[in-house]
């Protein structure tokens, strides 16, 4: 049997980027919320990334502890990555990997590598489990070009700061006006469909799904109406 990948990112002192905690209640006023930071100020910003465990699934074999760890989870932040298109009027790639955020635990599934799942379409039909992420939309319509399912259990987050007035809805920029952190862009135009992913992706990859989840929650704890 395939063994799953682990990761277990840690970091040197020498290393810029801080670990990313959550704020307990001392985060930005909702009101200081409702102003765009500059690009300048998010620049200045000490960078922030996800430090912890990473499960990387590459097969159908390692579905069955994932799926199993998954579904007790209430909460899920979610994203996807693509490989890049630099031509006018070529049509997107399908996403390369999806990945989804539990409490202690981050999985990236290599779509590219072991298909989509029927398990994994079950999860997102899922109703009970919330499914947070932004753009949404997008990424399922990406994800039915693998495999059809019905969505169930997802908020954006982008809908949920316009519906507040928030003047930022972007996942980077929220970061910065929830959390006071710059998440870095690196990774982002990188060949997500090699097979061996490296370091500086699956902290990437990580990072935007983790990110997601605890602005949910920071959401909620912030008294955000979350449009129905």
């Amino acid at each position: 049997m395939t063994s799953c990948r682990r990761d277990i990112i840690a970091h040197t002192e020498s290393e810029t980027a801080s670990k990313f905690i959550v704020p307990e209640g001392d985060g930005a006023p909702i009101d200081a919320l409702r102003r765009k930071l500059s690009t300048e100020e998010i620049n200045g910003l000490p960078a922030g990334q996800y430090e912890g465990e990473i499960i990387l699934i590459k097969t159908q074999n390692c579905l069955p502890a994932a799926m199993e760890n998954l579904v007790q989870e209430k909460v899920l932040g979610f994203d996807t990555e693509s490989r890049p298109i630099f031509s006018k009027g070529k049509q997107s790639n399908p996403p390369a990997i999806l990945q989804l955020a539990g409490a202690d635990k981050v999985y990236i599934f290599q779509l590219n590598c072991m298909g989509f799942a029927s398990e994994l379409a079950a999860l997102l039909e899922n109703q009970a489990i919330i499914k947070s992420g932004v753009a949404v939309r997008d990424d399922i319509r990406e994800l039915q070009r693998l495999h059809s399912f019905k969505p169930a259990g997802f908020v954006d987050l982008s809908q949920v700061a316009r519906h507040n007035r928030l003047e930022t809805h972007g996942l980077r920029n929220m970061a910065a006006n929830f959390f006071g952190i710059r998440i870095t862009k690196g990774a982002r135009c990188s060949n997500w469909e090699q097979k061996e992913l490296t370091r500086k992706q699956l902290l990437y990859a990580a990072t935007d799904a983790w990110i997601s989840r605890e602005l949910y929650f920071e959401m909620k704890a912030k008294g955000l109406e979350f449009p129905a």
